[in-house]
Protein backbone atom coordinates (compact mmCIF):
# COMPACT_ATOMS: atom_id res chain seq x y z
CA UNK A 1 0.00 0.00 0.00
CA UNK A 2 1.11 3.25 -1.06
CA UNK A 3 0.76 6.53 -0.10
CA UNK A 4 1.75 10.17 -0.62
CA UNK A 5 4.60 11.75 1.14
CA UNK A 6 3.17 14.76 2.37
CA UNK A 7 0.83 13.92 5.51
CA UNK A 8 2.30 10.38 6.50
CA UNK A 9 0.07 9.12 9.38
CA UNK A 10 0.34 6.53 11.83
CA UNK A 11 -1.89 4.38 9.78
CA UNK A 12 -0.22 4.26 6.88
CA UNK A 13 2.98 3.10 8.80
CA UNK A 14 1.40 0.46 10.91
CA UNK A 15 -0.83 -0.98 8.29
CA UNK A 16 1.05 -3.96 7.22
CA UNK A 17 2.53 -4.21 10.24
CA UNK A 18 -0.11 -5.52 12.47
CA UNK A 19 -1.11 -8.88 12.45
CA UNK A 20 -5.64 -8.88 12.60
CA UNK A 21 -7.25 -11.41 15.12
CA UNK A 22 -3.17 -12.11 16.95
CA UNK A 23 -2.48 -11.31 20.75
CA UNK A 24 -0.59 -7.90 20.83
CA UNK A 25 2.06 -9.94 22.84
CA UNK A 26 2.60 -11.94 19.53
CA UNK A 27 2.61 -8.70 17.24
CA UNK A 28 6.02 -7.68 15.38
CA UNK A 29 8.74 -5.92 17.57
CA UNK A 30 7.91 -2.61 15.68
CA UNK A 31 4.48 -2.81 16.82
CA UNK A 32 4.94 -3.37 20.25
CA UNK A 33 8.08 -0.43 20.44
CA UNK A 34 5.66 1.61 19.05
CA UNK A 35 3.17 1.37 21.93
CA UNK A 36 6.10 1.37 24.25
CA UNK A 37 6.86 4.51 23.15
CA UNK A 38 3.24 6.18 22.63
CA UNK A 39 2.84 5.60 26.50
CA UNK A 40 6.18 7.07 27.71
CA UNK A 41 5.71 10.24 25.43
CA UNK A 42 1.98 10.12 26.83
CA UNK A 43 3.79 10.12 30.66
CA UNK A 44 6.06 12.98 29.84
CA UNK A 45 3.71 14.86 27.44
CA UNK A 46 1.38 14.74 30.42
CA UNK A 47 3.81 15.65 33.15
CA UNK A 48 4.85 18.54 30.93
CA UNK A 49 1.60 19.63 30.52
CA UNK A 50 0.44 19.75 34.00
CA UNK A 51 3.44 21.41 34.68
CA UNK A 52 3.16 23.85 32.02
CA UNK A 53 -0.32 24.89 33.18
CA UNK A 54 1.38 25.37 37.11
CA UNK A 55 3.79 28.00 35.74
CA UNK A 56 1.64 29.77 33.49
CA UNK A 57 -1.56 29.93 35.32
CA UNK A 58 -0.28 32.55 37.58
CA UNK A 59 -1.61 36.06 37.39
CA UNK A 60 1.72 38.10 38.28
CA UNK A 61 2.77 36.01 34.76
CA UNK A 62 -0.24 36.91 32.68
CA UNK A 63 -0.17 40.20 32.20
CA UNK A 64 1.99 40.08 28.93
CA UNK A 65 0.99 38.33 25.63
CA UNK A 66 3.67 35.87 25.50
CA UNK A 67 2.22 34.42 28.88
CA UNK A 68 -0.87 33.66 27.55
CA UNK A 69 0.77 32.63 24.22
CA UNK A 70 2.14 29.54 26.28
CA UNK A 71 -0.71 29.12 28.54
CA UNK A 72 -2.53 28.51 25.56
CA UNK A 73 0.05 26.21 24.40
CA UNK A 74 0.28 24.15 27.72
CA UNK A 75 -3.32 23.32 27.33
CA UNK A 76 -3.17 22.11 23.55
CA UNK A 77 0.41 20.15 24.33
CA UNK A 78 -2.16 18.42 26.78
CA UNK A 79 -4.72 17.70 24.00
CA UNK A 80 -1.93 16.48 21.23
CA UNK A 81 -0.47 14.21 23.61
CA UNK A 82 -3.70 12.57 24.59
CA UNK A 83 -5.21 12.29 20.88
CA UNK A 84 -1.77 11.23 19.80
CA UNK A 85 -2.20 8.27 22.35
CA UNK A 86 -6.34 7.80 21.64
CA UNK A 87 -5.50 7.35 17.43
CA UNK A 88 -2.29 5.33 17.90
CA UNK A 89 -4.47 2.55 20.06
CA UNK A 90 -7.64 3.48 18.38
CA UNK A 91 -5.35 2.61 14.95
CA UNK A 92 -4.40 -0.57 16.47
CA UNK A 93 -7.47 -2.28 17.89
CA UNK A 94 -9.35 -1.40 14.77
CA UNK A 95 -6.51 -3.41 12.59
CA UNK A 96 -6.63 -5.85 15.29
CA UNK A 97 -10.27 -6.46 15.17
CA UNK A 98 -10.98 -6.48 11.14
CA UNK A 99 -15.12 -6.97 11.96
CA UNK A 100 -15.15 -3.39 13.16
CA UNK A 101 -18.15 -1.37 13.00
CA UNK A 102 -17.58 1.06 9.58
CA UNK A 103 -19.15 3.82 11.67
CA UNK A 104 -16.58 3.40 14.23
CA UNK A 105 -13.79 3.40 11.68
CA UNK A 106 -15.30 7.07 10.56
CA UNK A 107 -14.36 8.05 13.76
CA UNK A 108 -10.79 8.43 12.88
CA UNK A 109 -11.34 9.82 9.10
CA UNK A 110 -13.65 12.81 10.61
CA UNK A 111 -12.41 13.52 13.91
CA UNK A 112 -9.30 12.07 15.10
CA UNK A 113 -7.35 12.67 12.37
CA UNK A 114 -8.12 16.30 12.15
CA UNK A 115 -8.06 17.16 15.50
CA UNK A 116 -4.92 15.72 16.15
CA UNK A 117 -3.68 17.79 13.24
CA UNK A 118 -5.10 21.05 14.25
CA UNK A 119 -3.67 20.34 17.96
CA UNK A 120 -0.11 20.02 16.25
CA UNK A 121 -0.57 22.79 14.38
CA UNK A 122 -1.79 25.21 16.43
CA UNK A 123 0.97 24.57 19.28
CA UNK A 124 3.20 25.26 16.18
CA UNK A 125 1.59 28.41 15.66
CA UNK A 126 1.56 30.04 19.40
CA UNK A 127 5.51 29.14 19.44
CA UNK A 128 5.82 31.13 16.63
CA UNK A 129 3.57 34.20 18.53
CA UNK A 130 5.86 33.29 21.58
CA UNK A 131 9.34 33.88 19.35
CA UNK A 132 7.75 37.46 17.02
CA UNK A 133 6.21 38.68 20.91
CA UNK A 134 9.52 38.50 22.45
CA UNK A 135 11.58 39.85 19.11
CA UNK A 136 8.70 43.26 19.03
CA UNK A 137 9.53 43.75 22.94
CA UNK A 138 12.94 43.69 22.75
CA UNK A 139 12.44 46.07 19.49
CA UNK A 140 10.17 48.78 21.74
CA UNK A 141 12.06 48.27 24.40
CA UNK A 142 10.46 50.30 27.67
CA UNK A 143 7.47 51.59 25.43
CA UNK A 144 6.23 48.01 24.73
CA UNK A 145 2.54 48.22 25.82
CA UNK A 146 1.68 45.20 27.71
CA UNK A 147 -2.28 45.61 28.50
CA UNK A 148 -1.87 46.34 24.27
CA UNK A 149 -0.16 42.57 23.84
CA UNK A 150 -2.25 40.90 26.23
CA UNK A 151 -5.58 42.21 24.39
CA UNK A 152 -3.74 41.26 20.73
CA UNK A 153 -2.91 37.91 21.71
CA UNK A 154 -6.81 36.58 23.09
CA UNK A 155 -7.53 38.01 19.84
CA UNK A 156 -4.51 35.95 17.69
CA UNK A 157 -5.57 32.66 19.94
CA UNK A 158 -8.85 33.12 18.70
CA UNK A 159 -7.98 33.89 15.30
CA UNK A 160 -5.54 31.17 15.08
CA UNK A 161 -8.10 28.66 16.01
CA UNK A 162 -10.25 29.48 13.56
CA UNK A 163 -7.92 30.08 10.67
CA UNK A 164 -6.13 26.78 10.76
CA UNK A 165 -9.89 24.82 11.33
CA UNK A 166 -10.70 26.37 8.40
CA UNK A 167 -7.53 24.85 6.31
CA UNK A 168 -7.98 21.57 7.11
CA UNK A 169 -12.05 21.18 7.34
CA UNK A 170 -11.70 19.60 3.71
CA UNK A 171 -10.16 16.93 5.42
CA UNK A 172 -13.56 14.83 7.15
CA UNK A 173 -15.43 16.64 4.24
CA UNK A 174 -13.60 14.80 1.18
CA UNK A 175 -12.99 11.33 3.70
CA UNK A 176 -14.25 7.69 2.56
CA UNK A 177 -14.00 4.13 3.07
CA UNK A 178 -12.47 1.93 0.89
CA UNK A 179 -13.16 -1.74 2.33
CA UNK A 180 -11.03 -4.57 0.82
CA UNK A 181 -10.31 -8.56 1.19
CA UNK A 182 -7.07 -10.93 0.85
CA UNK A 183 -6.52 -14.42 0.65
CA UNK A 184 -4.25 -15.90 3.39
CA UNK A 185 -3.40 -20.04 4.27
CA UNK A 186 -5.23 -20.65 7.01
CA UNK A 187 -3.08 -21.49 10.11
CA UNK A 188 -2.34 -25.44 10.09
CA UNK A 189 -2.44 -27.21 13.81
CA UNK A 190 0.98 -29.28 12.82
CA UNK A 191 4.10 -29.09 11.21
CA UNK A 192 3.17 -32.16 8.94
CA UNK A 193 0.25 -30.67 7.64
CA UNK A 194 2.12 -26.96 6.61
CA UNK A 195 4.90 -28.93 4.88
CA UNK A 196 2.47 -30.94 2.63
CA UNK A 197 0.32 -27.47 2.26
CA UNK A 198 3.63 -26.52 1.08
CA UNK A 199 4.22 -28.84 -1.61
CA UNK A 200 0.74 -29.05 -3.06
CA UNK A 201 -0.85 -25.49 -2.98
CA UNK A 202 -3.29 -26.66 -4.80
CA UNK A 203 -4.68 -28.66 -1.75
CA UNK A 204 -4.54 -25.71 0.64
CA UNK A 205 -6.67 -23.93 2.50
CA UNK A 206 -7.52 -19.83 2.41
CA UNK A 207 -9.00 -17.88 4.10
CA UNK A 208 -10.68 -14.33 3.12
CA UNK A 209 -9.20 -11.28 5.50
CA UNK A 210 -11.66 -8.27 5.40
CA UNK A 211 -9.75 -4.65 5.70
CA UNK A 212 -10.84 -1.43 6.01
CA UNK A 213 -9.27 1.73 5.02
CA UNK A 214 -10.03 5.74 5.75
CA UNK A 215 -8.97 7.03 2.58
CA UNK A 216 -9.36 10.96 1.57
CA UNK A 217 -10.25 11.18 -2.14
CA UNK A 218 -9.31 15.08 -3.54
CA UNK A 219 -9.82 16.51 -6.78
CA UNK A 220 -6.51 17.94 -8.49
CA UNK A 221 -7.12 21.84 -7.23
CA UNK A 222 -8.00 20.37 -3.64
CA UNK A 223 -4.92 18.45 -3.58
CA UNK A 224 -2.86 21.57 -4.62
CA UNK A 225 -4.95 23.61 -1.92
CA UNK A 226 -4.04 21.06 0.45
CA UNK A 227 -0.35 20.69 -0.05
CA UNK A 228 0.36 24.41 -0.12
CA UNK A 229 -1.68 24.31 3.66
CA UNK A 230 0.58 21.77 4.82
CA UNK A 231 3.80 23.65 3.43
CA UNK A 232 2.29 26.94 5.40
CA UNK A 233 1.76 24.98 8.36
CA UNK A 234 5.04 23.40 8.14
CA UNK A 235 7.68 26.30 7.52
CA UNK A 236 6.26 29.19 8.30
CA UNK A 237 6.20 29.24 11.96
CA UNK A 238 9.34 27.37 12.42
CA UNK A 239 10.78 30.53 9.76
CA UNK A 240 9.39 33.15 12.53
CA UNK A 241 10.70 31.14 15.35
CA UNK A 242 14.36 31.52 13.32
CA UNK A 243 14.27 35.13 12.14
CA UNK A 244 12.98 36.61 15.91
CA UNK A 245 15.86 34.89 17.33
CA UNK A 246 17.60 36.12 14.57
CA UNK A 247 16.29 39.98 14.86
CA UNK A 248 16.59 40.12 18.60
CA UNK A 249 20.58 39.39 18.48
CA UNK A 250 21.42 41.26 15.78
CA UNK A 251 18.87 44.36 16.18
CA UNK A 252 19.90 44.60 20.04
CA UNK A 253 23.59 44.46 18.70
CA UNK A 254 23.10 47.07 16.18
CA UNK A 255 21.45 49.81 18.80
CA UNK A 256 23.88 49.07 21.22
CA UNK A 257 26.96 49.18 18.73
CA UNK A 258 25.99 53.07 17.57
CA UNK A 259 25.88 53.75 21.48
CA UNK A 260 29.24 52.19 22.51
CA UNK A 261 31.88 53.15 20.34
CA UNK A 262 34.24 51.32 22.25
CA UNK A 263 33.10 47.39 21.32
CA UNK A 264 33.20 46.06 18.30
CA UNK A 265 29.49 44.45 16.61
CA UNK A 266 30.93 41.21 16.72
CA UNK A 267 31.81 41.91 20.67
CA UNK A 268 28.30 42.98 21.20
CA UNK A 269 26.61 40.02 19.33
CA UNK A 270 28.57 37.79 20.92
CA UNK A 271 27.38 39.03 24.44
CA UNK A 272 23.89 39.49 22.96
CA UNK A 273 23.98 35.69 22.47
CA UNK A 274 24.80 34.80 25.75
CA UNK A 275 22.69 37.23 27.40
CA UNK A 276 19.51 36.13 25.07
CA UNK A 277 20.56 32.41 25.41
CA UNK A 278 17.35 31.47 26.89
CA UNK A 279 15.43 33.59 23.81
CA UNK A 280 17.63 31.28 21.49
CA UNK A 281 17.22 28.07 23.03
CA UNK A 282 13.49 27.06 22.34
CA UNK A 283 13.46 27.90 18.49
CA UNK A 284 16.42 26.55 17.89
CA UNK A 285 15.42 23.13 19.29
CA UNK A 286 11.75 23.38 17.76
CA UNK A 287 13.79 23.61 14.36
CA UNK A 288 15.53 21.20 14.92
CA UNK A 289 12.68 18.46 16.57
CA UNK A 290 10.58 19.57 13.28
CA UNK A 291 13.18 18.70 10.86
CA UNK A 292 12.64 15.07 10.52
CA UNK A 293 9.04 15.80 9.91
CA UNK A 294 9.68 18.16 7.39
CA UNK A 295 12.51 15.67 5.45
CA UNK A 296 8.90 13.26 5.37
CA UNK A 297 6.39 16.06 4.38
CA UNK A 298 8.52 17.05 1.52
CA UNK A 299 9.62 13.80 -0.01
CA UNK A 300 8.10 13.36 -3.78
CA UNK A 301 6.00 11.17 -5.27
CA UNK A 302 4.76 8.25 -3.25
CA UNK A 303 6.29 6.54 -0.62
CA UNK A 304 6.23 2.45 0.89
CA UNK A 305 6.44 3.02 4.45
CA UNK A 306 7.07 -0.75 4.59
CA UNK A 307 9.96 -0.45 3.16
CA UNK A 308 11.44 1.76 6.18
CA UNK A 309 9.41 1.08 8.95
CA UNK A 310 11.77 2.08 11.60
CA UNK A 311 12.82 5.38 10.17
CA UNK A 312 9.30 6.54 9.52
CA UNK A 313 7.90 5.70 12.41
CA UNK A 314 10.91 7.34 14.25
CA UNK A 315 10.25 10.41 12.14
CA UNK A 316 6.68 10.33 12.98
CA UNK A 317 7.02 10.20 16.71
CA UNK A 318 9.90 13.14 16.62
CA UNK A 319 8.07 15.48 15.15
CA UNK A 320 5.44 15.22 18.35
CA UNK A 321 8.34 16.10 20.69
CA UNK A 322 7.59 19.68 20.36
CA UNK A 323 4.26 20.08 22.36
CA UNK A 324 6.30 17.70 24.81
CA UNK A 325 8.78 19.99 25.52
CA UNK A 326 7.54 23.27 26.35
CA UNK A 327 8.41 23.03 30.27
CA UNK A 328 11.89 22.49 29.11
CA UNK A 329 12.73 24.76 26.52
CA UNK A 330 10.47 27.84 28.21
CA UNK A 331 10.39 27.69 31.86
CA UNK A 332 13.43 25.93 32.94
CA UNK A 333 16.00 28.21 31.32
CA UNK A 334 14.09 31.11 32.39
CA UNK A 335 14.79 32.38 35.74
CA UNK A 336 11.73 34.54 36.14
CA UNK A 337 9.50 31.14 34.97
CA UNK A 338 11.28 28.57 37.14
CA UNK A 339 10.95 30.70 40.30
CA UNK A 340 7.06 30.65 39.49
CA UNK A 341 7.01 27.32 38.57
CA UNK A 342 8.65 26.65 42.32
CA UNK A 343 6.63 28.97 44.41
CA UNK A 344 3.16 27.95 42.67
CA UNK A 345 4.55 24.35 43.59
CA UNK A 346 4.97 25.21 46.97
CA UNK A 347 1.47 27.17 47.58
CA UNK A 348 0.10 23.29 45.73
CA UNK A 349 1.57 21.81 48.72
CA UNK A 350 0.75 24.12 51.47
CA UNK A 351 -2.96 23.74 50.62
CA UNK A 352 -2.62 20.28 50.63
Amino acid sequence: MYTKGIGLTINDILRNQIQPNTLFGNQSALVQSAAGITMIMFIIGFINGIFSLITFRNKELRKVGCVLYLLASSITSLLTITMLTIKFWFVVLIQLYSTVNTSILRTDCVFLGPVLKLCLYLDGWLNACVAIERAVNVSKGVNFDQNLSKRVARWIILILLILIMGSIVHEPIHHDLFEYTIQKHKPMNNYLTVNMSMENDTNAEYENEYHVLCVIRYSRSVQIYNTITLFIHLLVPFLANLCSALFIIFGTARRRSAAQKNETFKEIVRKQMSEHKQLLISPFILLILAMPRLIVSLASGCVDPSQNHWLYLCAYFVSFTPPMLIFTVFVLPSELYSKTFKESMTQCCICK
